[in-house]
């Protein structure tokens, strides 16, 4: 079973790697590019959410600061374009990490409902704060990047484009998995997940909550961090209403819902899903508008029958089914082995006849 896994897990990488190869064409690689951010920013989102309890509704924060750190690194240290600025996006990720430490500190020490105002409330400060600090951020005027180029060192060549973005933001997810999966198979992660589940009992059996919520919570910043400043270089300038968006928040947290809280691959589907959907209605709906009735629809559709998420409810429904075929195999197994085999009547009448005798 765990080969059937391993060769399934494998033969999906295998197709992510040669997604952009074989299908070149610019709009098919920009919904991918995009759908691929979110996958990654949600899958950050859902190391601390998911596993913790608390939700966020303020890493567009983190996603700001990777953006605007990328921006000002690039701008301070004249560095040109091409791979230069790829190489900045940990960087620009550790930039939104340390942040993330007092921040962290100081919103953690309420418990999840006061926590989610809390991080509501960071999120407008920063925004604001990226407005009115002219000096750093340049305002409402923005910041601008250096024109990126494809990975044949050609500027501006449209089909190539995204092509290193592609990949920068598939190395991102290949990380935020594999960090999921650790926090999802290691002693830490049982600690998360027992917060999440009764924090006060955890913290009775031994869980040094404070502490394991706030790494979670600054690697999340971590990756969104790197998604950010992966963005802002793909769009080439940066707005504080853009960076800061509030509906960033919104989406990666309606897409690890979607998908499955909690789970690896659960905020991975529901970002492929509803990104590559808003991005599809997007391009092919006139009304700018449109796409967002349609992508409300379609969230309220797949919640109403998938409450729990996607992953979740698959899972359930899969494990009631084996029970379901367990039982009728043990049911049928007992109604043979209670019916006589051929030949016993016929010995037991012998037997009464010689006793009978």
């Amino acid at each position: 079973m765990r080969m059937f896994k391993a060769v399934g897990l494998l033969a999906l990488l295998a197709i992510a790697i040669a997604f952009p190869l074989v299908f070149p064409n610019p709009a098919v690689t920009t919904i991918a590019l995009f759908a691929l951010m979110f996958a990654a920013a949600a899958s950050g989102w859902n190391i601390f959410s998911g596993y913790t309890g608390y939700i966020a509704l303020g890493h567009a924060v983190y996603f700001g600061l990777g953006a605007y750190a990328l921006a000002i690194m690039c701008q301070d240290w004249h560095i040109p374009g091409g791979y230069l600025p790829f190489l900045l996006v940990p960087v620009a990720g550790l930039v939104a990490a340390a942040f993330a430490i007092p921040l962290g500190w100081i919103s953690l020490r309420v418990r999840r409902h006061t926590f989610v105002v809390i991080t509501i409330a960071v999120f407008f400060i920063f925004q604001l704060l990226a407005f009115n600090l002219t000096q750093i951020t340049n305002g409402s005027i923005g910041l601008g990047f250096p024109i990126p180029i494809d990975w044949f060192g050609n500027v501006n060549n449209f089909p190539f484009y995204n092509f290193p973005f592609y990949y920068v933001t598939l190395a991102i997810l290949l990380l935020a998995i594999a960090i999921s999966w650790w926090v999802r198979n290691s002693k830490y992660g049982l600690g998360l997940l027992a917060i999440r589940d009764d924090e006060d009992r955890a913290l009775g059996l031994g869980v040094k909550t404070g502490p394991s919520k706030l790494a979670a919570f600054v690697i999340s910043a971590f990756i969104v961090g790197m998604v950010g400043a992966t963005w802002a270089y793909y769009v080439e300038a940066i707005y504080p209403d853009t960076a800061f968006d509030a509906l960033f928040d919104v989406a990666i947290a309606l897409m690890a819902f979607l998908g499955g809280l909690g789970t690896i691959s659960g905020p991975i589907l529901g970002a492929l899903l509803l990104e590559s959907t808003q991005q599809y209605f997007a391009l092919q709906l006139v009304s700018p508008g449109y796409y967002l009735i349609a992508y409300g629809a379609l969230f309220l559709v797949v919640m109403l029958l998938l409450p729990r998420g996607i992953i979740p409810t698959l899972n359930e429904r899969w494990a009631k089914f084996k029970v379901t075929r367990l039982q009728r195999q043990q049911d049928s197994g007992a109604i043979v082995t209670a019916l006589p085999t051929p030949g016993d009547g016929a010995e037991n009448v012998d037997r009464k006849e010689e006793i009978n005798l």
